[in-house]
């Protein structure tokens, strides 16, 4: 098995979740590459929205580096802007929200405006939310994105930027006046995450070779739930290797970063 990095972890593990004929509503950067390796491999028929306005493109011409990168828009059936798209989601055409953040806590609720003091003034700004919260809002299904950092998985979020299931209640989201089944899973360099139908709390799924649940406890701020059929985490081949490297992005711009 050749080495890789964990954010080609990352992308390989998000490739796995993600399901044929499907439609995914994609964030910039590793949401891309893993939809891009998917299309490649297992899942051909997966339909891709960028927030800019092109729903199931051609990815022919390489990896967009934003969702607003023109080659987002090659042959796509669909073009007619970001408040068109967004209507789509509103109207039940997205299996799936693919995003990141740079905080999550047990019940997915995401962070990605500020971390420290308040909204006014924040000891660190982040880029917000972009379409991220009403993706998590109207998509049927959250998929999140990060690093394994106790730093990013925290008791409490700082801001809720990204609806999750709120404070677990069974029905704060219909009370929030949000569609969509909520967050389904957490994909990160080191574990899978699920959450429990019953308390919607965060649950791992799979962990990497060569750890323990243990282990990835103690790099996250809250209790986990353990499923009972806790699994090994699948690691990416060097066909699959070679994919994300030479096709989906092979000048480094995402999966060459580093775990800090």
């Amino acid at each position: 098995m050749s080495q890789y990095t964990p954010f080609e972890m990352i992308a390989y593990t998000g490739s796995r979740v993600l399901e044929d004929n499907k439609i995914v509503f994609v964030g910039t950067g590793l949401p891309i590459i893993a939809s891009m390796h998917a299309q490649l491999t297992h899942a051909p028929g997966l339909g891709l929205i960028f927030e800019a306005g092109p729903l199931a493109p051609m990815l022919e011409m390489g990896m967009p580096l934003s969702v607003g990168d023109t080659r987002a828009c090659r042959k796509a059936c669909y073009l007619k802007g970001l408040s068109s798209v967004f209507e789509l989601t509103q109207r039940g055409h997205a299996d799936f929200a693919f995003i990141g953040g740079a905080q999550i806590d047990m019940y997915g609720n995401i962070n990605s405006t500020y971390e420290g003091g308040n909204y006014i003034e924040a000891l660190t700004r982040f880029p917000g939310s972009g379409g991220a919260g009403a993706m998590a809002a109207n998509c049927e299904k959250t998929i999140a994105i990060m690093a394994l950092e106790p730093r990013r998985f925290v008791n409490q979020c700082n801001f809720i930027t990204s609806i999750g299931y709120g404070d677990g209640s069974s029905d704060y989201r219909e009370k929030a006046g949000v569609m969509g089944s909520g967050p389904y899973r957490v994909i990160t360099n080191e574990a899978l995450f699920g959450f429990d139908p019953e308390t919607h709390r965060m649950m791992l799924l799979e962990v990497i070779p060569g750890k323990t649940a243990e282990y990835i406890q103690n790099k996250v701020s809250f209790d986990l739930m353990i499923s009972p059929d806790l699994k090994e985490m699948a690691e990416p081949t060097d066909k699959d290797l070679k994919l994300l490297r030479e096709k989906c992005d092979p000048d480094g711009f995402f999966l060459a970063r580093k775990v800090k």
